[in-house]
């Protein structure tokens, strides 16, 4: 791709996220979602591959679709209040309506069905892309709208979620697939914490969007594409490879690392509102999660291929570790320690 166009696309989709952040009108709001979305489709089809124009195709009409719902409720509330403004969204059905498009906009249960296929139709790098800065802008208007919510909705899509996150990704061997179950999975975690602490809400999305970095950058620069790839990753590169099993304990939400975090102070949160039913749920269904995150993390650092494959020898390719992954994996595995300080300043 040329290099000017390259630039102008990640300019766009840089701005429209930060105007959405930015935005308290609905229409200035709309429009920055629909830059977003034309902004990303280019960088899907970087490369013109059948698979990869079905994800793109898949992505733009499931995006359209979620604005088109935003911008009919916004203009409903207008009707109703005689404001457009963002902060000022009071009716139950354009509050119901908008929730059901940012919930379709991020992927989450059950409205989660075109995500894990659009993770597959692309690369790893535009698959983080796509998990991560994407996720920006709709959790942005949830932020604004959070006092609004219907709580009983928000807590009930968390919980299907966590639930399906875990339980669905049980039977998948594609490393793409297994990291978009892991994506609706921690956002059904972060709903959670959106109903009832916004500071505990910006850690758990900064931890997740570290893990999610850190585990895409690995498996991008190891070519790992299946559970069955992880078995050579060792030869490639030790170092990275020890990383990315830390990693997956981190998104497993195991101590001492980085992951347990967010879960932790998010159970105390549930545990001091005498919602104990609910932290018993997201517990319970995280364990499939973990049970996802461990089986690779097996296959990764405790199988070794066997002597007779027919897998390419990548191993026998010189790599180097990248820079950019570096900062990620150490927030990944090390930031337990600083949880008192992370929670009080974020």
């Amino acid at each position: 791709m040329n290099p000017l166009i390259w630039t102008v696309l990640i300019t766009s989709l840089t701005t429209s996220t930060m105007i959405t952040f930015a935005s308290n009108h609905w229409l200035l709001a709309w429009l920055s979602l629909e830059l977003n979305t034309l902004s990303i489709l280019p960088i899907m089809m970087k490369q013109p591959h059948p698979r990869m124009v079905e994800a793109t195709t898949k992505y733009f009409i499931i995006q359209s679709t979620a604005a088109a719902c935003i911008l009919f409720a916004s203009t409903l509330n207008a009707w109703q209040t005689g404001l457009w403004s963002i902060m000022h969204t009071n009716s139950m059905l354009p509050t119901t309506l908008i929730t059901i498009a940012i919930m379709l906009k991020l992927g989450l249960a059950p409205t989660h069905l075109w995500y894990p296929e659009i993770l597959q139709g692309t690369p790893l790098t535009t698959a983080m892309l796509i998990s991560t800065w994407q996720k920006l802008a709709p959790l942005a208007l949830l932020y604004m709208l959070h006092s609004t919510i219907n709580t009983a909705l928000l807590l009930t899509i968390a919980a299907l979620s966590t639930i399906i996150g875990g339980w669905t990704g049980l039977n998948q061997t594609q490393t793409r697939k297994i990291m978009a179950f892991s994506s609706i999975s921690h956002m059904g975690w972060l709903l959670i914490a959106l109903n009832m602490n916004q500071n505990l809400t910006t850690l758990t999305m900064l931890t997740y969007l570290a893990a999610t970095t850190a585990m895409f950058t690995a498996l991008s620069y190891t070519t790992t594409k299946t559970i069955h790839d992880t078995g050579t990753t060792w030869m490639l590169s030790p170092a990275l490879t020890l990383m990315m099993m830390i990693t997956l304990m981190s998104l497993g939400g195991l101590p001492p690392l980085t992951g347990f975090m967010p879960k932790w102070l998010i159970i105390k949160d549930l545990a001091s509102i005498n919602l104990l039913p609910i932290g018993a749920l997201v517990l319970a269904a995280s364990l499939p999660s973990l049970f996802i995150y461990t089986r690779i993390a097996y296959m990764t650092m405790l199988t070794t291929p066997p002597t007779t494959t027919n897998m390419n020898l990548k191993w026998r390719f010189n790599t180097t570790t990248p820079p950019i992954s570096t900062t990620p994996l150490i927030i990944t595995c090390m930031m337990l320690p600083m949880t008192a300080a992370l929670y009080n300043t974020t």
